[in-house]
């Protein structure tokens, strides 16, 4: 399928490995120019050239923070009025919420709900004056099926949800579309390092963790990367301007809900 937006510029938060990484891979298959992030100068290095050899798409790679209005300023410098905004970024670990301290609490609402606001707030005008955008926000099955243990990045991401189901309205009539992927259990460095964890704890061996999750999933596996990011770029598409507002899960069919 023509998705329709060869030529479109895309940034892509937290965008250097994982499922970041993944959107920003099928985007740039799908022919737009896009800005990839990640914290270290190795690491976004090693994904340009990545992307690059294998896509053949203009990949620009930017290394920021993007908690922090610093990073921000950095990846809207590299791509000033985005026809793309890919927002991401990293949860808080799995904590008891009995040990949470309010810094704690108030560094995950910004990280996973404010940054997306702000990121947000700066590219939706000229979407609109462009009649043309796409926003895609990568939260968490958590959202619709909460875990203990991750409350807080539960919270911060329902609160995003809701914060821009608003706006999503107020902008579709611009054909710019605001929409969320919920993901479940992905075959990534943070899947691999929870379970690591969670077979420390219980005294057992990193596959025995693994299979009990991978039980717990209809499928009998988990997502690979590559799946979350086709459904990112078809967010993005021409063909998906009548899909706004949305909350889209995408987890091997644990979530139970009928709707």
């Amino acid at each position: 399928m023509d998705l329709g937006i060869a030529g479109r510029k895309a940034i892509v938060c937290a965008s250097s490995r994982g499922l970041g990484r993944a959107c920003a891979e099928a985007l740039a298959q799908a022919g737009c120019e896009v800005v990839v992030n990640g914290r270290t100068q190795e690491t976004v290095d090693a994904t340009v050239k990545a992307l690059r050899d294998k896509t053949g798409a203009t990949v620009i790679g930017v290394v920021a923070d993007v908690a922090q209005r610093s990073g921000q300023e950095a990846l809207l410098a590299a791509c000033p009025e985005p026809d793309i905004l890919v927002n991401n970024n990293s949860g808080p670990p799995l904590r008891d919420f009995r040990t949470l301290t309010r810094e704690q609490m108030l560094d995950g609402v910004v990280a996973n709900m404010v940054v997306a606001i702000e990121m947000t707030q700066r590219v939706i005008d000229p979407m609109v004056r462009r009649t043309f955008g796409r926003i895609v926000n990568i939260t968490s099955g958590t959202v619709k099926m909460p875990q203990a243990g991750l409350d807080l990045s539960s919270g911060a991401r329902a609160g995003l949800t809701g914060f821009l189901a608003g706006v999503a309205r107020s902008v579709a009539a611009s054909n710019v579309t605001i929409n969320f992927i919920l993901p479940g259990a992905f075959d990534t460095d943070r899947l691999r390092a929870t379970l690591q964890g969670g077979a420390t704890k219980q005294g057992i061996t990193y596959e025995a963790a693994a299979a009990q999750r991978v039980n717990t999933i209809p499928t009998r596996r988990f997502g690979a990367p590559q799946e979350l990011g086709a459904l990112c770029a078809f967010l993005c598409s021409t063909q998906a301007g009548f899909i706004t507002g949305q909350s889209l899960v995408i987890d091997g069919g644990a979530y139970p809900g009928t709707f």
